[in-house]
């Protein structure tokens, strides 16, 4: 007879990736000077294509900084799971991804990379993403993609966009340090 475990493992896809250990830094958002209210408030205001504050990112960047640093770069993700190929900015098209395939908390995802450059909303969507992430850390997988590097997007348009944007590199700093 198996093990729990052992039959959670076979239920489970492998990927190599970054990944949250658990859902306990739920309870210690509050650790990253960013409230699970304040990650929901970002959620919805990025669902508009609003951005937020150049404050609000750092915090969020440093929040998720902290998921993904204590993840491991291989581990076991819950199927069902809607996996996403390149998604290069294009928020709209991430929006109806989620009408179609589910919304987040009610179903996993995996993002296979590429999420800015090229698109007009690059930055919006990268934030909608990782707001999500660290709302809900054991929903949603990220793996970094090819464009996700300071040298590709200085080429590709993030770095200009959010130059445009915020007036300044300090988001894109924060954005692509996240990369690292």
């Amino acid at each position: 007879r198996d093990s729990p475990s052992a039959a959670a493992y076979r239920r489970c896809a492998t990927f190599s990736c970054v990944r949250p250990c658990a859902s306990r830094h739920l309870g210690a958002m509050a650790d990253a000077h960013v409230s699970s209210r304040d990650v929901d408030e970002h959620i919805s205001s990025l669902k508009q294509c609003k951005i937020i504050s150049e404050d609000a990112v750092k915090a969020l960047c440093e929040k998720a900084k902290e998921i993904l640093m204590e993840e491991s770069n291989v581990h076991h993700v819950p199927i069902p799971a809607v996996v996403v190929g390149d998604i290069h900015g294009q928020f709209y098209d991430l929006l109806e991804l989620f009408d179609v395939g589910g919304q987040v908390p009610s179903v996993n995802y995996v993002f296979m990379g590429d999420f800015v450059d090229r698109g007009y909303y690059s930055v919006e969507t990268f934030l909608l993403l990782l707001a999500l992430k660290v709302r809900y850390p054991d929903r949603i997988t990220l793996i970094r993609g090819n464009h996700e590097s300071r040298q590709i997007t200085q080429v590709y348009g993030f770095y200009d966009e959010c130059l445009r944007k915020y007036g300044s590199g300090n988001v894109w700093r924060d954005c692509t340090e996240i990369f690292d």
